[in-house]
């Protein structure tokens, strides 16, 4: 079978180095790739973002299975273009991406549904979102911008001052670009953090 992967990044190295071990695969593309990933892949000259030029290449190459490793074409709904075409593609949709692309709608749906989570508010004033850190006596404290920043959106704050200057940063200067158009102030906690990725097709996890 044909395969192609959508990134540029380790992860998506990572997935080519696995897909490559498989006896099902007969060719790998990765689009855009990068030069590591060139020893498994054939890198195609299409970015992550262009979702229908994506669809063409899967298309008119006969591609059995297209991976999205990227998170930004992930929340854009790219796995949605995928499916309207009729074209097999692994990754959630728009829909769900959303869970990792909004940090303030994971933490509301987490509130909504009792599934444990540090205490947060989320702010898309900066004014009301220094009127609350004002309140808080308890620090460290944590601001997060709200959408994708490539892992970097997020400031441990020591100091009122600190939390102070990290909302301008976020919210007015835009540090993190339009990522920090709304702001997540969340309660710092201390421990062990582990992700679990789950690999779920409606029957079986």
């Amino acid at each position: 079978m044909k395969v192609l992967i959508v990134g540029s990044g380790g992860r998506e190295h990572a997935i080519a180095w696995s897909v490559a071990k498989s006896p099902k695969v007969d060719k790998i593309y990765c689009a855009p790739g990068n030069a590591g990933i060139s020893e498994y892949a054939e890198c195609v000259n299409i970015g992550a973002m262009e979702f229908e030029k994506l669809a063409d290449f899967a298309a008119d190459h006969a591609v059995d299975l297209t991976i999205i490793g990227m998170d930004d074409p992930l929340v854009g709904g790219v796995v949605d273009v995928f499916e309207e075409r009729g074209l097999k593609v692994f990754g959630p949709r728009k829909n769900a991406a959303i869970l990792e692309g909004s940090k303030a709608f994971s933490k509301d749906l987490m509130k909504k549904y009792k599934i444990p989570t540090a205490a947060y508010e989320n702010f898309d004033d900066p004014e009301k979102a220094l009127e609350y850190l004002r309140t808080q006596a308890k620090f460290p404290i944590v601001l997060k911008a709200d959408g994708l920043a490539l892992g970097k959106g997020v400031l441990i704050c020591n100091t009122p001052q600190e939390a102070e200057d990290g909302v301008k940063e976020i919210m007015e200067d835009k540090k993190f670009g339009n990522a920090g158009n709304t702001l997540v102030i969340v309660e710092f906690m201390t421990g062990r953090e582990v992700s679990v990725l789950s690999v779920v097709d409606g029957r079986t996890i």
